[in-house]
This record gives C-alpha cells, sequence and structure tokens, in this order.
C-alpha cells in the first residue's frame, strides 16, 4: 500500500508577511489565555504541603514520582484543572494523562500526597471514571501511584456513595482486568480503607517498605467501641490506641507480603518502587510501532507557532481548517474524502507519527449560493447541512469498517434548523451519525478548537460518546454552549419583550436581564470554567496539540482490539477511485 500512504498529497501553505504583522494581536490575545491556564494549573500543583516538607519526610510528591517514572518529553496531562465540586483544597486530588513508561503507552494516575495525605475528595471518583475509561478505550495500561490516606471524613456524603461513587473504581479496575487491561500499582505511605482497596484492586503490587495498606486504618480501629457520645475517658483511650497504631498501623509489609503475599515485590526505596513499575512495562503485550505504521513518521512542513496566527481569537472570524491542519499531521499530507461533496466538513485520511488516522473537522467561510442544495439560502461554514451530515456518517462507518482511529476537530454553530431542514432530515441524519460513532468500536478524541455548539457538539465525536470520545482537549479559544449567549437570551426573553411592549412597561429590565444572561453564558463556556467541570479534560497551548495527537495515535494502535490489514482496506482505494 505504499503509493497509497507513503507520499500523500501535499496541502498547506506559508503564512505571507502581510499576514502574520496583521495578526500579532491575535496571537497575544491567545496566549494571555494559555498564561491564565498556566497559571490555574500551577496553583493546582502547589496545593496542600510544599514539596520540601514532603520531601522532608523522606517522601517524593506525585510530581516527582512522575517526573522519575515517565519517558521524558511523552507526558500528556489531561484533567490537571478538574474539580467540579469546587473543593477548598482547589483539586479532586487525583493526577492522570498520556505518557510512555519503558517506551510503551499508558495512562497514569496518582494521588497528591501534598493534600491529606492523597484523601478522596468530592468530584474525585468522577475523576478516575475518566482514566479507567481512558485505559479501557486504548487497551492500554493503566498505572496507579497509590498513596491514598482514605475519605475525607467531614465530605464523605458528596462522594462516599451512589453508582458513580468512590467505590466504583474497584468494579472498574476488574472490568479492565476481564477486558485484558493490566492494572500495576506503586504504594506508599498509609492506605487505609478506601486507600486499602485501593491498593488491593490493581493486577499487581509494587510496594515502598514502609507502605502499609488494610480495610480499617489506626484511627477506625482506636474508635471502634464508642459510647455513642465522647468523655474525658473515652478521649484518653483514644489517645492511647492512636499511639500504638500510629507506631504500628495494620497491614503491613510484614503481614502482605510476608504473610498474604499480596505485595508482589517491596523495595527500599522509592525510586525502586517506580523502576520495579518500569521492568513490568517492558513486558506489557504491545506490537512494535512498525506492525501499524504505513510510513515513516514526519514533521509538518510548517511551523505549530503558525496556529497563533491562523485561529483567530474572535469567533466570528472565518479562516482555513484546511491551513490548521496542514500544521498538525506528517509532512503536512493527506488523502481528503468527497472533498467536492458537504463541503462544510473536511473528511479525509492523515498520518500522524506514521499511523493511519481519519479526520473530521468543521470548514469556515460562505459556501455559496447554491449551498445547501434543499434552501433558498446561503450556507455558511461552521453550520452542518444535508450533505455534510451525509459526507461524515460515511466517512465514519468506513473507518470503523478499516479500524482506523478518528480525530474531530470541532469550531460548529450547531445543525441547520427550521421546516426546511426538518423535511431535509437533518434531525434523523444527526442522529444517525451517533448510530455509526457507536457501532465503529474505534477509539476516537476530539479537539474543540473554538466552538462547540448545540446537538453538533454531541454528534461530531463529543465527550458525550462515551464508548469512543477517549478524551476531549480545549484550547485557549475554546467555547462549549448550547448556543451562544445572545442566541439564548433571544429565546428566552423574545415572547416576554412582546408581552412588555404590549403592555406599554419599560423594555429596559428585561433586556438587563438578557445581558445577564449572555455574560453567565459567556463566563461559564470559558476554556479554564470548562477544564474545571470537565467539558474538556485538559486545554492545551496551540504548540502542544501535535504531541496529544501523537499520545492519542500511538496509544490507539499500541494494543488495538482488533487489525484491519493495510492491504485489505478500502477507504483509501475509495477515495482515489
Amino acid at each position: 500500500m505504499r503509493p497509497y500512504f507513503e507520499k500523500m498529497k501535499e496541502f498547506g501553505s506559508a503564512l505571507k508577511p502581510g499576514m502574520i504583522k496583521s495578526r500579532e494581536n491575535n496571537v497575544k490575545l491567545i496566549k494571555d489565555v494559555e498564561a491564565a491556564v498556566d497559571q490555574a494549573v500551577e496553583k493546582v500543583k502547589n496545593a496542600g504541603l510544599p514539596t520540601a516538607e514532603i520531601n522532608k519526610r523522606k517522601q517524593l510528591t506525585i510530581w516527582q514520582r512522575l517526573d522519575y517514572l515517565l519517558d521524558p518529553g511523552t507526558w500528556c496531562s489531561l484533567n490537571t484543572l478538574y474539580n467540579p465540586m469546587d473543593n477548598v483544597e482547589g483539586t479532586s486530588n487525583v493526577y492522570h494523562g498520556l505518557a510512555k513508561i519503558s517506551g510503551k503507552w499508558a495512562v497514569v494516575i496518582g494521588f497528591d500526597n501534598k493534600v491529606l495525605a492523597g484523601a478522596w475528595l468530592p468530584g474525585q471518583p468522577d475523576h478516575i471514571l475518566r482514566a479507567t475509561n481512558l485505559a479501557r478505550r486504548l487497551h492500554v495500561p493503566l498505572v496507579w501511584l497509590v498513596n491514598c490516606s482514605g475519605v475525607k471524613l467531614p465530605n464523605q456524603e458528596k462522594f462516599y456513595g451512589d453508582r458513580r461513587g468512590g467505590g466504583t473504581t474497584f468494579f472498574r479496575h476488574a472490568e479492565l482486568e476481564q477486558e485484558g487491561v493490566p492494572i500495576l500499582a506503586g504504594i506508599w505511605g498509609t492506605n487505609p480503607a478506601g486507600g486499602g482497596y485501593q491498593s488491593i484492586s490493581p493486577t499487581i503490587l509494587f510496594a515502598h517498605k514502609d507502605a502499609n495498606m488494610a480495610v480499617g486504618g489506626g484511627g477506625i480501629l482506636s474508635g471502634m467501641s464508642p459510647k455513642g457520645f465522647f468523655d474525658l475517658d473515652g478521649a484518653e483511650q483514644l489517645i492511647s490506641a492512636a499511639k500504638q497504631f500510629k507506631a504500628e498501623p495494620p497491614g503491613s509489609v510484614k503481614v502482605h507480603h510476608d504473610a498474604t503475599g499480596f505485595f508482589r515485590h517491596v523495595f527500599d526505596t522509592e525510586q525502586a518502587v517506580l523502576d520495579g513499575i518500569k521492568e513490568y512495562m517492558q513486558g506489557i503485550p504491545a506490537y512494535a510501532p512498525k506492525f501499524f505504521r504505513v510510513a515513516e513518521p514526519k514533521a509538518p512542513r510548517f511551523p505549530d507557532e503558525d496556529l497563533y496566527y491562523l485561529v483567530p481569537f474572535n469567533q466570528k472570524q472565518m479562516y482555513n481548517f484546511d491551513e490548521v491542519l496542514a500544521r498538525l499531521v506528517d509532512g503536512s499530507e493527506h488523502l481528503e474524502y468527497r472533498p467536492g461533496y458537504g463541503p462544510e466538513i473536511y473528511t479525509g485520511l492523515v498520518k500522524i507519527d506514521g499511523f493511519l488516522v481519519g479526520v473530521i473537522g468543521n470548514r469556515q467561510g460562505f459556501l455559496g449560493e447554491d449551498y445547501p442544495e434543499y434552501a433558498p439560502y446561503p450556507g455558511i461554514g461552521g453550520k452542518l447541512y444535508r450533505q455534510g451530515l451525509i459526507k461524515m456518517n460515511e466517512f465514519v462507518v468506513h473507518c470503523g469498517r478499516d479500524r482506523v482511529p478518528i480525530v474531530w476537530v470541532q469550531d460548529t454553530t450547531g445543525i441547520d434548523v427550521g421546516d426546511i431542514a426538518e423535511k431535509a432530515e437533518l434531525l434523523g441524519l444527526g442522529q444517525s451519525l451517533i448510530y455509526s460513532i457507536q457501532q465503529t468500536e474505534v477509539p476516537m478524541m476530539l479537539l474543540v478548537l473554538r466552538k462547540g455548539t448545540a446537538a453538533a457538539h454531541y454528534v461530531m465525536g463529543g465527550p458525550t460518546a462515551n464508548r469512543h470520545n477517549v478524551f476531549t482537549l480545549g484550547t485557549a479559544t475554546t467555547e462549549i454552549y448550547v448556543m451562544h449567549g445572545e442566541t439564548a437570551a433571544a429565546a428566552s426573553y423574545s415572547r416576554r419583550l412582546v408581552k412588555e411592549k404590549e403592555s406599554g412597561k419599560p423594555l429596559e429590565p428585561v433586556i438587563e436581564e438578557m445581558n445577564k444572561l449572555v455574560k453567565s453564558y459567556y463566563d461559564n463556556s470559558r476554556p479554564i470554567y470548562c477544564a474545571r467541570h470537565g467539558l474538556v479534560d485538559e486545554v492545551a497551548a496551540m504548540p502542544a496539540l501535535r504531541c496529544y495527537l501523537v499520545a492519542f495515535a500511538g496509544a490507539a494502535y499500541q494494543n488495538p482490539r482488533s487489525i484491519c490489514p493495510h492491504h485489505q482496506m478500502m477507504l483509501p482505494r475509495i477515495i482515489k477511485g
């Protein structure tokens, strides 16, 4: 298949000096948001005790453990800002991402031992669910860095029970193991109760010599026989018991290595625990990259810094999607699927780090007087019409058949509306696309380049595609809402304006409410808000976008559940005709 893949059609062109000069302010606006995101990330990383305090206790922090464990330059963090319950700690207390260990991709997740010794906090179960789902969809190992003191007891009602509570993790671990996804766990510190199950539920346990895991910790054992109230005698008994169990907490190495044998290996140093994980990662089932690569990896022909000039910060300003894509894919080459059909949508095959990937994205700009063909009005890029929806359905089905992972790139204002659009079957075609996605069984990632709006956000590979969307990436220009704030205000208040006008009442109070709604839509769709509430899994700087694409493609092809041999693929042949 070299004639198809080795050298695809080149696309894109270098930026002109005039454009570079005219877009200087655009660059500043984007970089200002990226700087604000960086500040928010640093604040999260610095939550809890200072690093020096943890090191003084002869422990490494979660970030130091990650630095030692991961192959340099491969860490793609996810959900760093995730804090949907607005915890006072400023974090959900776990961090995860995609990275290589010993040359193989894994989902890596760990507790922040600087914050309440890695306690469970509100929002954490959902955060962990994202990480376990990521490992499941990509069929790559899950590596845990466990240092978990159990539940933050004063807030237990917010995350202990329910269908997606703290204990869900342990059932998801069992599910991963049943599907052939191994879970490796390095274990440090004291891990009672939920922390004990966090330690025992992985596949292979690597423990530090001072680590322990137990059904209940010293604090629980100290208070096993309360009178129903506390008095001075009871307090003295608690003090005595607490001292005893602090000196020798339950579930130590002499129990779970020497007696039960649950700890597969015990190491004298923190680094040795991480070395043990590295050694086992060498034996993880994985295909060599050459098994699935269709060509040698190439850098794009244009610099990634161009993206600051090409993607307008102003949401109403148009741009050339193809030029953006040319900065992200190998050699700035592609095979476009049905280029003359459904012009509002780009569909095509590209190479990412030598791997074949399908891309679907929104094109922008005026689409001509005669498009869409079913309507008397002209089409505008970013909106979805009949042909574009049909083309996406076809392309997704072909990618599913050929086992090609898909990258969606959204900048959409929604699906065409009105009776004309209904007669053109757009509602049914949107649901057909959801059906097509659901039956593909290939991993998908989403990049919300600018707008993710209305049902188009769902049907174009959004995070609501739970079985397929492995993660959703945002940028400094990302906005996510059911509709633009001005549109929402008009929809919410238009009838009231008519009523107030007909009754002779002043319109200013209604207008004030409308503007408040517009502002709330704006405030609640900013990149940092989207990251904190999980609407995107991370906000990446423009030059980092390709790094995430490389991680996605590499992980998707590392140990896939099914294979289509290159010479049996149909999509490249259909494209060439």
